[in-house]
């Protein structure tokens, strides 16, 4: 390895012995090898979501199913409610694949290389990396969000993204040792979260300053350089908030697709104009309130109208549930935002 890529390895392992943050997921420096099963979930959890976010969510998950075969038996409804608010729900219904296919056809205990952990559902080529690295010490290149923008400022990668991945990658490599690749992976992501972060990088206390290439141009916050933002389509549909005393329907989504599986209240489809009060779940007096609901998915802005109806024994597909327990539905985020503006305007 060359000096400089040797250097950085080293200063960056040895700030991390130091510094490194304590997480329920992770083995600190000089401790035994993590548990697999909770590198797994941690991983799959923190994908586009925060710490602070998967913390209180993983700490539920691992006392209800604390290993493969416990969640492999799991209740996929179950498992759905409970992954509520983390967002993405495609890697919730992946988590239960990927436990059943590790109990049924590798006894239980996950594989320990990258060819074979991307074989199983919902883990792709980050994620494996991160695995093999992390949890069984395999030398592997795991790029997040984090090791992007660290490496791409250490390297004064110039190119934009998404194009300049395979350099960032490359260069990341060219960095990885044969020993310790999952500590280095984690003190990367521990620099990128505290120190080197997107707008303000604060490189007086940075282990890594003399080694950094982007911090010698003067505007380390100018890496990774990004392409231009594409603007997402924007769609439009309506929630139907329908009230039998003190319990409002709910009904359970389409097992594929946007959020899929889960409990939610009745909407209409979304679509390029404003639905109003198709595919109502109901026929009876229904509001329309002035609130609207909006809601970024990756693809597209969804901005809902928001329709109430109160009252009458209405017979319709779903599930009464009592209003006042409505934060034990496992509801997403979107349908928690109408049942708040409900709540506001009474």
């Amino acid at each position: 390895m060359p000096a400089k890529r040797s250097s950085i390895a080293d200063r960056l392992l040895a700030w991390y012995d130091v510094q490194a943050r304590a997480l329920p997921w992770r083995a600190l420096p000089g401790t035994p090898a993590p548990d697999p099963y909770r590198v797994w979930l941690s991983e799959i959890m923190l994908q586009q979501t925060t710490v602070a976010t998967v913390r209180p969510k993983f700490a539920a998950f691992t006392e209800r199913w604390p290993d493969f075969a416990a969640f492999a038996a799991a209740d996929d409804a179950e498992v759905m409610a409970a992954w509520a608010g983390l967002g993405y729900y495609a890697r919730a219904r992946n988590l239960i694949a990927c436990a059943r296919a590790v109990v049924a056809d590798h006894g239980g205990r996950l594989p320990d290389t990258e060819a074979e952990l991307r074989a199983l559902p919902g883990i792709g080529d980050y994620t494996a990396a991160a695995i093999a690295a992390i949890a069984f010490g395999r030398r592997a290149v795991a790029v997040d969000a984090n090791v992007e923008r660290v490496v791409a400022r250490l390297f004064a990668i110039r190119e934009s993204l998404p194009a300049a991945r395979g350099a960032i990658r490359q260069a990341a490599g060219s960095i990885t040792p044969d020993a310790r690749a999952g500590d280095l992976w984690q003190a990367m992501m521990d620099l990128g979260q505290a120190i080197c972060t997107p707008r303000a990088p604060k490189c007086l206390l940075c282990p890594l300053a003399q080694d950094c290439d982007g911090r010698a141009t003067g505007a380390p916050e100018t890496f990774p350089v990004k392409a231009p933002k594409r603007v997402g389509p924007q769609r439009y549909g309506t929630i139907f908030w329908l009230e039998r005393g003190r319990e409002v329907l709910l009904v359970r989504r389409a097992p594929k697709g946007l959020l899929g599986g889960m409990r939610a209240l009745p909407t209409g489809p979304w679509e390029a104009a404003p639905p109003g009060l198709a595919a109502a779940p109901a026929d009876t007096d229904w509001e329309l309130r002035n609130a609207t609901i909006s809601h970024v998915f990756t693809h597209f802005r969804l901005i809902c109208a928001l329709a109430v109806a109160r009252g009458g024994a209405h017979e319709t597909a779903g599930e009464w549930w009592p209003i006042d327990r409505l934060d034990e539905a496992g509801l997403p985020t979107l349908f928690l935002k109408a049942a708040r503006a409900v709540r506001r305007e009474g």
